[in-house]
């Protein structure tokens, strides 16, 4: 994950954190599609969480690895569980966050190159998966994992299936991807914010069969323990021959 696109997503945070609640940070599709994210959704307390959100997190057993971990929403209910977390970033910005709101344990570091573990719970939420970018990035996510993993651990995390969709812009995009010989869950956007375009960068959402086949192939047995009728669902990675 290129942190220069990360850059317009600290901001969005800081804003929010320095009081102004009303910050919204902008998703612009390389189609020209706008999708308003509010910064405070990064920022949210457990009882918001939605029921997929809610699961993951009842989920995650032992020393869980918070990928992608935000303004650290997720690892701060963790850590209040008791369980030893550790969230990381690309985001200078978002880290700072994180550590003054009292995580100990905060790495600015691209989850490639992060070296630590293993750990028994791999956690990425909101989608966070999405940085790798396409599903050859994927490959080499799940490759990477097993050095992270321990043997008996798992990885959860949510995406979301594109194909459940109506709207004909996005069905357009489906089939310009398809035309262009990509998978069609393979998104390419760029944040904007208080007028500042950040670069193009790469975003995947991955339907659970296509997650299913990459998974298997890299050695991992692939089950979805929650699944919404949006598309969205919640996926539990463990190795293949462990429970």
């Amino acid at each position: 994950m290129n942190p220069e696109a990360m850059e317009l997503f600290g901001k969005a945070l800081r804003a929010f954190s320095r009081d102004e609640p009303g910050a919204v940070l902008n998703i612009r599709r390389d189609d020209g599609v706008v999708s308003p994210l509010p910064a405070s959704y990064f920022f949210r307390e457990e009882r918001d969480f939605t029921r997929l959100e809610s699961v993951a997190l009842s989920r995650c057993r032992g020393s869980v690895l918070d990928v992608g971990g935000g303004a650290g929403e997720h690892a701060l209910v963790l850590r209040g569980m008791g369980r030893p977390v550790t969230a990381i970033d690309v985001s200078p910005r978002a880290v700072a966050i994180m550590k003054r709101r009292g995580l100990p344990d905060v790495r600015c570091v691209d989850v490639f190159d992060f070296r630590g573990g293993p750990f028994d719970t791999v956690l990425l939420l909101g989608h966070s998966v999405g940085m790798v970018g396409t599903v050859g990035g994927l490959d080499r996510f799940l490759a990477h994992m097993r050095e992270i993993v321990t043997p008996d651990g798992q990885i959860l995390m949510d995406s979301l299936d594109v194909r459940v969709t109506d709207t004909p812009a996005n069905l357009a995009y489906h089939e310009a991807n398809r035309r262009a010989g990509r998978y069609i869950g393979e998104i390419r956007m760029r944040f904007e914010f208080r007028g500042e375009s950040g670069p193009l960068f790469g975003w995947l959402q991955v339907d659970a069969g296509e997650l299913a086949r990459r998974a298997g192939t890299a050695g991992w047995k692939c089950e979805v323990v929650h699944a919404e009728s949006n598309g969205e669902y919640l996926a539990k990675l463990t190795r293949s021959g462990s429970s």
